[in-house]
């Protein structure tokens, strides 16, 4: 048996090939949309991808399946419930899938969504123990997949809970416990509160280490598993309901292109969006006025469809090879209006000095009477979670994945001061308040983390 994880740190998500060597077959698990590594790999290792699983309608990317069937021929299979509108392969509770001597087989695990199944793998066809289980969202490293994210589209919390509880409790804490956990996300994914960076277990540690799958009621489940969840960013039911659709498919080696300085005037003009990738540092020092900071070296992809609609144009600021690889990250979750990339990100700021700002970063030291000042608005825009571990003093919460849709909430004629955990986050906040119009803000260098180490040592 040929078994590859594939982790994106950008998403906090993992994809999965199975495959029996002696056959050649191989089946890719939840892919996603830039589907070249898999290609890449069944051609080193002399495989044909015959089948593409996807455990349910992910809702935090796109899913690959349609390029990689379009270049393998494949099958595309999904679990029964699912009702997509491309041709599917509808695969039961129960049903085996034989590569050869490797076996997988579905098991129906609703709850995240109606649709989710999980995936038990056999490296021999005979054995009664499986090597491992691909769980999808249904349960992860600590945590298991939460059940409101389809209350808006006609499930409610409650319905799909008491899937999970299932799922979870009888059905997957049914496996032996040496059964492996191979789940589709890992820590830092909006599709739980407590995910682990472990990227995998096995049923015995989460029997006994996760909060979730411990004995309980189901009403008891229903409260823990509820409690505490982040808000959930904006393009989720836009990608989850794309998933589901016969949609654009994007070619393996697409690239955007380098634009003129005319041609960035023309889309920006236009009511494109500028989007500056360069470290937070660089944009701090000077940035184009109504450019939106999402820095490479953070949870991109996310954060875009946090900040942003997927029915705006944008236009990347950042060098070459970074433009290329921000754009990637964009396709990944269906914001697919990328027009190009500045080519000169340093001549560009330069030749148009009177259009550039900076931002106002302040320490921890700078803002010990802030904190006190009835006329700053301070802002916590933190997950719900994160608010376990304290709040600077006169904070107000307002999580990043609700400040656009909340701005009516705040004055903006008084001073607007943001802060995160570490600073990446209040960066890109503080930057859409800009964009929105907002004339004096501010983020805090070092977030909460620099605040409560500094209070600590002072103690």
């Amino acid at each position: 048996m040929r078994f590859t994880q594939y982790y994106l740190d950008c998403l906090s998500q993992a994809s999965y090939l199975i495959a029996d060597d002696t056959t050649g077959q191989a089946v890719v698990v939840d892919p996603r949309r830039d589907v070249a590594e898999y290609l890449a790999d069944a051609r080193e290792h002399g495989l044909t991808i015959v089948g593409i699983i996807n455990t349910h309608f992910h809702a935090d990317f796109l899913s690959g399946h349609l390029e990689l069937a379009r270049e393998t021929g494949a099958w595309i299979g999904y679990g029964a419930a699912a009702k997509p509108e491309f041709e599917v392969r509808s695969l039961e509770d129960g049903e085996r899938i034989s590569l050869g001597d490797v076996t997988l087989e579905i098991m129906a695990t609703p709850g995240h969504t109606p649709e989710s199944i999980s995936v038990l793998v056999y490296e021999h066809a005979d054995d009664e123990v499986a090597y491992g289980v691909l769980t999808g969202d249904a349960l992860f490293i600590g945590d298991v997949g939460r059940p409101d994210l389809l209350a808006s589209i006609g499930v409610t919390a409650e319905e799909l809970g008491r899937m999970l509880y299932d799922s979870v409790q009888n059905k997957l804490m049914g496996l032996p416990d040496e059964v492996r956990v191979f789940p589709a996300h890992g820590a830092g994914s909006a599709c739980g509160k407590n995910l682990s960076t472990e990227k995998q277990s096995t049923i015995g540690e989460q029997r006994r280490f996760n909060y979730a799958c411990t004995p309980m009621s189901e009403e008891a489940f229903l409260e823990v598993v509820t409690e505490g969840q982040p808000s959930a960013p904006s393009y989720f039911v836009y990608n989850a309901t794309l998933n589901k659709a016969e949609r654009s498919i994007r070619d393996t080696d697409a690239t955007i292109p380098a634009l003129t300085d005319d041609q960035v005037e023309e889309a920006l003009a236009a009511g494109a969006v500028l989007v500056d990738a360069r470290e937070q540092q660089e944009f701090a020092a000077g940035h184009l006025k109504g450019s939106i900071s999402i820095p490479t070296d953070g949870r991109l992809a996310e954060t875009v469809g946090t900040v942003l609609e997927p029915d705006q144009q944008f236009v990347i600021l950042a060098s070459e090879e970074e433009a290329q690889e921000t754009a990637v990250r964009f396709h990944r979750i269906g914001f697919d209006h990328v027009l190009g990339y500045v080519s000169d990100p340093e001549g560009y700021l330069l030749a148009r000095q009177e259009q550039v700002e900076h931002s106002s970063r302040l320490t921890v030291a700078q803002i010990e009477d802030i904190c006190e000042s009835e006329h700053v608005q301070l802002l916590d825009i933190r997950n719900v979670g994160e608010l376990a571990s304290g709040a600077i003093p006169g904070s107000r919460h307002l999580p990043l994945a609700e400040l656009r849709g909340r701005l009516d909430e705040l004055d903006r004629e008084r001073p607007v001061v943001l802060y995160c955990a570490g600073g990446w986050r209040s960066n890109v906040g503080a930057s859409v308040l800009r964009a929105e119009g907002f004339t004096d803000v501010s983020d805090i260098i070092g977030g909460f983390n620099a605040w409560a180490l500094t209070h600590a040592l002072a103690s």
